[in-house]
Order: C-alpha cells, then structure tokens, then sequence
C-alpha cells in the first residue's frame, strides 16, 4: 500500500513538473545547449569604446530581449554569418519590435595590430551596421578581452540572447539554423 503510495505520488508531481512548464513562455533551454551560462545572470559588459550608442548596460536593457553578437572585423564567418544575420534581424525580422536590443561587441583576441578601432569605424560604416557596437575591454597580458572571457564564447561568431529578466537563454558559438532562433526570440518577447 505504501509503495502505491508513493506511484501516486510520483505520478502526480510529474504531471504538475509537466503542467508547470507547459505554459505559453519559451522553455529555458529548447535547444538543450550545453552551456553553463544558460539559465544565470548574463555577466556584465566590460567595454572600453562605443560606436553608434552612448555606452549601454545589461541593467539599462532589463524589460528587453537583448542579442548580443561577439565578432571580430576579420573573421570569416562573422563576415558570412553573424554580421548579416544581426542586420537581417535588426532590419526586417524584429524591425518592429520595440522590446528587442541588438549590441555587438568587437572581441579582438588576435591580430590587435589590425583589428583598431580606426578600421572598426571604417568597418561598421561600410557593412551599414546602425546598432550599437562596443569595442570589449583588453586587459595587457590577457589573451583573450574580458566579456569574451565572462561569456566564455570560445571565439567568434558567437551570439548570446538574453530575456527581459536579463537571464541568458541562448549561447552559441558559430554558424547556426536560424529561424528556429527566431521563433524562440518570439517566444522570449512575449514573455513578461
């Protein structure tokens, strides 16, 4: 009798677990990354130059689903990948969205002898980039910058969205299908 009990019980509380997180948010995690900041507190932007924007915080963005891509100006697939995609979603995909925030931030972890901010300039002129862009704190003896390091993005492309509570939902590191992405940014924006 005790271990029917217990079924039940099991039962039950699997039943609401289901319930619970069947609701009409997003999931945390739909695409099962395998990232220890999803589900944290996005880290701190730690920049050291803006472009197209005064300087911005994650705390000044709370209320908004921010995307944040980590690029560098050289990198092949930010060029094919990320730097289009950043555009096509700022410019046509949430063009009318007016809780959604995209930040790029400039990550130079090699080649700082090219990568200065008077070819980014240049850079974010040419490709048309309108949305702000930071340039990510270099620390002398450090290889890699410091928001490249809190986000532990393993190079670039990388593009993390963080919700309106400015939780981190989604991280990933190169190319990837995008409108599943997309429909969960969706998802995110209807949230409170």
């Amino acid at each position: 009798m005790k271990n029917i009990r217990i079924i039940y019980l099991i039962l039950f509380l699997g039943v609401l677990y289901s319930f619970a997180n069947s609701g009409s948010g997003a999931r945390l995690n739909p695409f099962n990354l395998k990232d220890p900041l999803i589900g944290k507190q996005a880290p701190s932007l730690e920049t050291e130059k803006w472009f197209n924007s005064s300087p911005l915080t994650l705390e000044d963005l709370k209320g908004n689903v921010v995307v944040i891509e980590f690029f560098q100006l050289w990198c092949p697939g930010c060029n094919k990948f990320s730097i289009p995609l950043m555009t096509k979603w700022r410019d046509e995909s949430f063009s009318s969205e007016d809780d959604i925030k995209f930040i790029s931030i400039h990550t130079v972890f090699e080649g700082h002898e090219y990568q200065t901010n008077k070819r980014l300039k240049y850079f974010i002129k040419e490709k048309g980039i309108t949305h702000p862009v930071a340039v990510d704190k270099h620390i002398e003896g450090r290889h890699t910058p410091v928001t490249m390091t809190k986000y532990r993005t393993r190079g670039t492309p990388c593009i993390a969205i963080i919700d309106k509570r400015g939780i981190v939902r989604f991280k990933y590191f190169g190319g990837f299908k995008t409108e599943p992405v997309e429909n969960f940014i969706r998802e995110l924006l209807k949230e409170s």
